[in-house]
């Protein structure tokens, strides 16, 4: 077993749990961009959103709320990021399936990083042509 995130679920390499279901185990990240950023694990290895069974995909959601309102609440947070990556070229550092609640406070310094562009109208419609309606 080399998966970080399976070596902590399995009791391996200590962690701060905050919750845990059947599904899904909620831990503090070790190296968190805001106070309270936690990380939402499957239990069962999948390295990434295309591996998640149905049941996971349906539970993942509900899971990141109630987390969520819970860590604004406690940490009386102004706002929140929730951030999954997907692939290197993504970001993505333990290819364990994991999903990012980054409690967000007025004037901190935590900068997401991607920067948006002005593609043109006509550049936009061959975006759509080539992806088609499915």
């Amino acid at each position: 077993m080399e998966c970080l995130f399976c070596k902590i679920i399995a009791g391996q390499i200590p962690s701060y749990t905050i919750y845990e279901d059947e599904l899904f185990v909620v831990i503090l990240d070790r190296f968190p961009s805001s106070p309270g950023h936690s990380l939402v694990i499957p239990k069962q290895h999948t390295p990434d959103v295309f591996g998640l069974t149905a049941e996971e995909s349906a539970a993942i959601i509900p899971v990141a709320q109630k987390v969520s309102k819970h860590l604004c609440d406690i940490l009386d947070a102004d706002g929140l990021n929730i951030l999954q990556n997907n692939g290197k070229a993504a970001g993505q550092a333990v290819f364990h399936y994991h999903m990012h609640l980054i409690p967000r406070f007025d004037n901190d310094k935590v900068r997401m990083g991607f920067a948006p562009t002005d593609p043109s109208l006509e550049d936009l419609a061959a975006m759509k042509t080539r992806i088609g309606s499915f």
